[in-house]
């Protein structure tokens, strides 16, 4: 009897595993048909980047988040664009972004291979290796727009907000970042509790983070300031929310 009885409980509990398997693939977002027929095999190319305007660029990448946001990103023969990428690139604009491995850049904007430059750093800090990197996707390789993307719950800037010691652990280098950091804090209304673990604050922080290194890639880089007064480029921040995966540009 016993047997008999354990054997129904574990028929029951592979049956349940086996309904919520189905109530999962119930659920789960179908990809747009028309788009998994048609994957995008072709690359941006010099001419197409040449007669798209900075607004209009910002304008494709609110529109990629968007795909992004609903699940319902672009796809794309990677092979193949691997192959024409050869040719040359021709992104139209360079992103930095912190080094967390939860902020997928490319996927953000719906993006492929040879449309944006990717610069990444913890706390989306500039330094002179950024900025040069920056030059070149600008005024040599013709991108438009420079983005700096923070992102909600950032490590680097949480750890800045409650004065890690990270030189006492011997990372001179990690104490170096957080130090850079530490300015965007000055610029923040306390707001309550001086701490990560204040939400609003924290977040307010990482704005002024994202904005000050703004400020500071146009005080570095005089090239890039000027073609941004000429209105050739645009220098913007951006916000990305990791948990609706919405960028909030500012």
């Amino acid at each position: 009897m016993i047997k008999k009885l354990s054997i129904a409980i574990i028929a029951l509990g592979i049956m349940s595993c086996t309904e919520a398997k189905k109530e999962i693939s119930v659920v789960k977002d179908e990809p747009n048909e028309a788009i998994t027929q048609n994957p995008v095999r072709s690359i941006l190319t010099a001419e197409e980047q040449a007669i798209l305007s900075p607004d209009e660029i910002i304008g494709r990448l609110k529109n990629g988040n968007e795909n992004f946001v609903s699940n319902n990103l672009t796809q794309r023969d990677h092979s193949e664009q691997r192959r024409m990428a050869m040719i040359g690139q021709y992104p139209k604009a360079i992103v930095l972004s912190c080094v967390d491995s939860r902020v997928p850049v490319e996927d953000v904007f719906d993006l492929g291979i040879g449309d944006i430059f990717v610069a990444r750093v913890a706390g989306n800090i500039e330094n002179k290796d950024i900025v040069g990197s920056m030059e070149f996707a600008t005024a040599v390789a013709g991108s438009k727009v420079v983005i700096v993307m923070g992102h909600t719950a950032c490590g680097a800037v949480k750890h800045a907000i409650d004065n890690t010691d990270a030189a006492a652990m011997e990372m001179n280098a990690l104490q170096d970042l957080l130090d850079e950091i530490k300015p965007s804090i000055a610029l923040t209304e306390p707001n309550g509790e001086v701490s990560s673990k204040n939400e609003a604050f924290t977040n307010s922080v990482i704005n002024n983070n994202a904005l000050k290194t703004v400020n500071d890639i146009r005080a570095t880089s005089p090239k890039m300031a000027q073609l941004e007064k000429e209105g050739k480029i645009k220098i913007v921040a951006a916000i990305y929310d990791m948990a609706t995966g919405k960028v909030k540009f500012m």
